[in-house]
C-alpha cells in the first residue's frame, strides 16, 4: 500500500490522495493518477455492461413508442460524468478525477435498476444485504479484473479490482457508512460498504472525517441528480409519457407533491415550496410547453434539458463560490452549497417523471415479472452452486470461508448480469430443472 508518484497536475491532492491499495509503476510516465483512474473505469467490463441495466424503464422493451431508445445505465453515468466533470472543473476538482467518480458510481447496480435492487436485499438479508453502491465499492476494489497481487498471508494472487487512487474510491462513495452506521437513520437501506469489504473502505476512508463525504463526491451526487433528474423528465415527455398541459392542474399538482415529500425531499417540506419551485420553471421562456414530438418540439425540448442542467449546476456553483470564494476545492476544503430552491426544482422534475413513468401500471407489471425472475434465479444458483457460476465466481465460490461468503459469490454473479443475461439464464435454469422434474 506504497503511494504513487506525485504530478504537478495532483497539485492539491497529496500523495495521500493518490495512493493506491497496490503500489504499481505507470506504464506511461506523464499522465496524472486521475487520469490512469479515468482510463482504468473507461475500459472495464463493469462500465460496458451498463448499457443492458435498466435506468428507469427497461432497455428492449415496447413501453417507449418513439425510435430513440430510452437512457440506459450507461448513458446516465456518461451524461452524469459530463456535468460532473464541468461542475467539478469549475469549482477548482481534478476533473478527470470527477468524471472517474460519476463514471463508476452506478457500476454495482444489477439488473432491473432499483427493482433489481430490492430483490437482491431481500434475498442476501441473511449475509449483510444488497447495496448498489456497496456493490460498486466491491466491483472497483475486487471484482473487476485488472490487478492482481500477492496475499501478504497465503502468497496466493487475490483481486484488487482496479486498484483505484484513494481520491477516486472516496470520491465514488456516495454513502461513506457500512450498513447499519448511517450516521442519523441506523435502519437506512443505504450504506457504502460491506462487511467483508470494511478493511478497504476504511483504507480509502484514511483521514476522512466521519459519515462526510469528500467534495468531488457531493459534486458527483449532484451531478447524478441532476442528469437522472432532466434526463428522465426529458425522456417522459418523448415517449408520450407526459403531457406538460397537465402541470398546470391542481389534482395533478397534489399528486407530485405527494410523491416528492418525503421521497426526493424531506418530509417537513411544504406543498407551497414545491408549488413555487414547479411554477419559476414553467415561468422560463424555455420551457416546453405543449411539446407535440415535431422536429421543432423535440429541438425545444433539447434545449429546455441544457437550460436545466446548466440552472441547477450555475446554481450549485454560485452558492459554493459565495461561501468559500474563488479559490480551487478540493476534498474535504469544503462542502457543496446547493440552494434550497435548486433542490425543490430538481426534485419536482423526479416526482414528475416518477408519477408519469415509473408508477405507469405497465411498468408495475414488468416489475412484478423482473422481481419473480431474479428470487428463482437466485434460488436456481444457489442449489446449483458452484455449477452454474461463471469461473471467476466458481472460484470466489469455492475460497470462501462460511455460507454467507458463498452466497456473496453467488449474489456478485447475479449483480454482475445485464438485464437480458439475467432473463437468459433464468431461463437456461428453469428449463433444466423441468427435465429434472420430467
Amino acid at each position: 500500500m506504497e503511494g504513487t508518484a506525485h504530478t504537478p497536475a495532483d497539485d492539491l491532492y497529496d500523495t495521500t490522495a493518490t495512493e493506491r491499495w497496490a503500489a504499481e509503476p505507470d506504464k506511461r510516465p506523464g499522465r496524472t493518477a486521475f487520469q490512469r483512474d479515468r482510463a482504468r473505469v473507461l475500459h472495464s467490463a463493469a462500465l460496458r455492461r451498463l448499457a443492458g441495466k435498466t435506468q428507469v424503464v427497461t432497455p428492449g422493451t415496447r413501453s417507449y413508442d418513439w425510435d430513440a431508445s430510452p437512457r440506459t445505465r450507461l448513458t446516465h453515468s456518461l451524461e452524469c460524468a459530463q456535468v460532473g466533470r464541468e461542475l467539478g472543473a469549475a469549482l477548482g476538482c481534478d476533473p478527470d478525477l470527477v468524471e472517474a467518480a460519476c463514471l463508476s458510481h452506478d457500476m454495482g447496480h444489477p439488473p432491473f435498476g432499483h427493482n433489481g435492487e430490492e430483490a437482491l436485499n431481500e434475498f442476501a438479508k441473511d449475509c449483510g444485504g444488497f447495496e448498489g453502491n456497496a456493490q460498486s465499492l466491491r466491483l472497483l476494489t475486487r471484482l473487476e479484473p485488472k490487478r492482481f497481487v500477492p496475499d501478504p498471508a497465503s502468497g496466493e494472487l487475490v483481486s484488487v479490482g482496479l486498484n483505484l487512487t484513494r481520491a477516486c474510491l472516496d470520491a465514488a462513495t456516495k454513502y461513506p457508512w457500512a450498513r447499519g452506521d448511517h450516521p442519523t437513520d441506523p435502519g437506512s437501506v443505504k450504506f457504502g460498504a460491506y462487511e467483508d469489504d470494511l478493511p478497504v473502505f476504511e483504507w480509502l476512508r484514511l483521514g476522512a472525517p466521519a459519515d462526510r463525504k469528500c467534495f468531488e463526491a457531493q459534486v458527483m451526487d449532484w451531478a447524478d441528480d441532476v442528469a437522472y433528474s432532466v434526463h428522465d423528465f426529458e425522456d417522459g415527455l418523448h415517449a408520450g409519457h407526459l403531457d406538460p398541459n397537465l402541470l398546470f392542474a391542481e389534482p395533478e399538482r397534489t399528486a407530485i407533491w405527494r410523491v416528492a415529500i418525503g421521497r426526493y425531499v424531506p418530509a417537513d417540506t411544504e406543498p407551497e415550496e414545491l408549488r413555487a419551485a414547479l411554477d419559476r420553471l414553467m415561468e422560463q421562456e424555455w420551457w416546453p410547453h405543449g411539446y407535440d414530438g415535431s422536429a421543432v418540439a423535440q429541438a425545444r425540448l433539447k434545449d429546455a434539458t441544457s437550460q436545466l442542467i446548466g440552472r441547477f449546476c450555475l446554481a450549485a456553483e454560485g452558492a459554493t463560490r459565495e461561501a468559500y470564494g474563488s479559490g480551487r476545492l478540493t476534498r474535504y476544503g469544503a462542502e457543496l452549497v446547493v440552494p434550497r430552491e435548486a433542490r425543490n426544482e430538481c426534485a419536482v422534475l423526479k416526482a414528475v417523471a416518477d408519477l408519469y413513468v415509473m408508477q405507469r401500471d405497465e411498468q408495475e407489471r414488468i416489475r412484478a415479472d423482473q422481481r419473480i425472475v431474479l428470487a428463482e434465479l437466485a434460488e436456481a444458483l444457489s442449489a446449483r452452486a458452484p455449477e452454474g457460476l461463471d469461473p471467476q465466481f466458481r472460484a470466489i465460490f469455492d475460497a470462501a470461508p462460511d455460507d454467507k461468503a458463498r452466497k456473496r459469490a453467488v449474489i456478485d454473479q447475479i449483480a454482475s448480469l445485464t438485464d437480458a443475461s439475467a432473463r437468459s439464464l433464468h431461463a437456461r435454469l428453469a428449463q433444466r430443472t423441468r427435465r429434472a422434474d420430467g
